[in-house]
């Protein structure tokens, strides 16, 4: 089964700075994956139970889309069972 496209993604390309920070708040088990923009906080909802770090694999699939670059070049540098999270863009 494909995984449900994401509508409405704000554009975070600007963040796709090698070396940049971007912190985000994480909310697992949410009814819906998306992405939010919360006065200048980057807000991530995934469907995903935080289990073997496969919410952390959602909030990272989904913030490289918003930043339109590849999941690999996000690494997870803080929060790995926090939902105040740290990725790191690194090409």
């Amino acid at each position: 089964m494909a995984r449900p496209k994401l509508r409405d993604i704000p554009d975070l390309s600007a963040h796709a700075v090698p070396g940049t920070a971007v912190p985000v708040r994480v909310t697992p088990k949410a009814a819906k994956d998306s992405i939010t923009m919360d006065k200048g906080v980057i807000r991530i909802t995934v469907t995903v139970p935080p289990e073997n770090g496969k919410a952390n694999e959602a909030v990272r699939r989904i913030l490289a889309a918003a930043m339109q670059v590849a999941p690999s070049t996000l690494t997870l540098k803080q929060g790995q069972t926090a939902r105040d999270k740290l990725f790191v863009y690194a090409p």
